[in-house]
């Protein structure tokens, strides 16, 4: 069996044991939602190489999206976080079409100007509540079955739609399409001489991401009841940049190990040190920057690999080394 595979099984009995073992169930759904945001991000950023710092705007819109049809109109759960997705996809449609005209520094500036409109708009929406946001959002059910009144129950249904995620972005990753956008994040203008066109496969992306932040959204906004500024705020598209980048782009477990690193800090620290665990988590950030270049998930697997290597090296010394006597002679 494959090391990833029994590290995989393991997070995944952990997530199913951390009621039982005591851990609050909110807090790990708010874990989940995170985990899932990094991981879309993750797809934009560490497989097709394009820097968002506008990401918070399609998990923030889907969240007010979702809370307005599930308490103004009074839609089930289901449908509302469906509409909050498809809003985030059309969303990150409208946005990618602008800002994949550009590259590097300007796609990231366009995507902070616009987040920066999405907020804008938020803040002044009627529907929206303003600075109050949307409270009282109701869980309902699911599919009109099953109640997600209880934490454990919500909590479940969060993790099945979490590793429905993952499986869903390990798919994409493996398939031709999550080829063509490596070969894009590496050598863009060879990509396009071999006849690709970029720029759709780069907005598809775009939206992809936009989708999956939009869904982790708007299961946040059931979570906790709300949906607020915060969600769209400059400061939750950072936040999703340092998880990824702490854990490690271009991994799958990375920004799901950096979503827990500052999760936990946030949740734990701030009784404690209150506005300093920003800090805090700003000097982890530098010192893994320094010491781990690719990330603590990013740096395990590089050593794993140069560790194959030198066996795979060891093992074809002593073979070779018979081929090499026999030449001589």
């Amino acid at each position: 069996m494959r090391p990833s595979t029994i590290i995989y099984a393991l997070t995944l009995a952990f997530l199913l044991a951390a009621p039982a073992i005591g851990l609050y169930p909110v807090f790990m759904m708010k874990l989940l939602c995170f985990a899932m945001f990094a991981c879309g991000f993750n797809l934009l950023l560490g497989y097709a190489g394009m820097l968002s710092f506008g990401h918070a705007a399609y998990f923030g819109f889907a969240a007010y999206i979702t809370g307005w049809f599930a308490t103004a109109l009074g839609w089930p759960t289901m449908l509302s976080v469906v509409v909050g997705v498809l809003a985030s996809a059309l969303l990150g449609l409208v946005i990618g079409a602008l800002a994949i005209r550009r590259s590097g520094i300007y796609f990231a500036m366009i995507t902070l100007a616009l987040g920066q409109l999405v907020y804008f708009i938020c803040l002044q929406a009627p529907f929206t509540g303003g600075e109050n946001g949307i409270q009282g959002v109701p869980r309902g059910s699911l599919f009109g079955v099953i109640g997600l009144q209880s934490d454990i129950t919500m909590y479940y249904f969060v993790l099945v739609m979490f590793v429905a995620v993952f499986l869903f972005i390990q798919r994409i990753v493996h398939s031709p399409f999550g080829q063509v956008l490596k070969a894009i994040r590496e050598n863009e203008p060879r990509a396009i001489s071999l006849g690709y066109d970029v720029n759709r496969f780069k907005l598809l992306a775009f939206v992809l991401s936009s989708a999956i932040a939009g869904l982790a959204g708007s299961l946040k906004c059931l979570t906790l009841g709300l949906a607020t500024l915060s969600d769209v705020l400059q400061w939750t598209s950072g936040e999703v940049v340092l998880m990824t980048l702490l854990g490690g782009t271009g991994t799958f477990l990375g920004p799901v190990v950096g979503a827990g690193v500052v999760v936990t800090l946030q949740e734990y620290l701030s009784d404690i040190v209150g506005a300093w665990v920003t800090v805090i988590i700003g000097a982890i950030f530098v010192a893994c920057v320094l010491a781990f270049r690719k990330g603590l998930v990013g740096e395990i697997e590089a050593w794993q690999q140069r560790r194959v290597a030198r066996r795979a090296g060891a093992a074809v010394k002593p073979e070779a080394a018979p081929e090499a006597s026999a030449a001589t002679r």
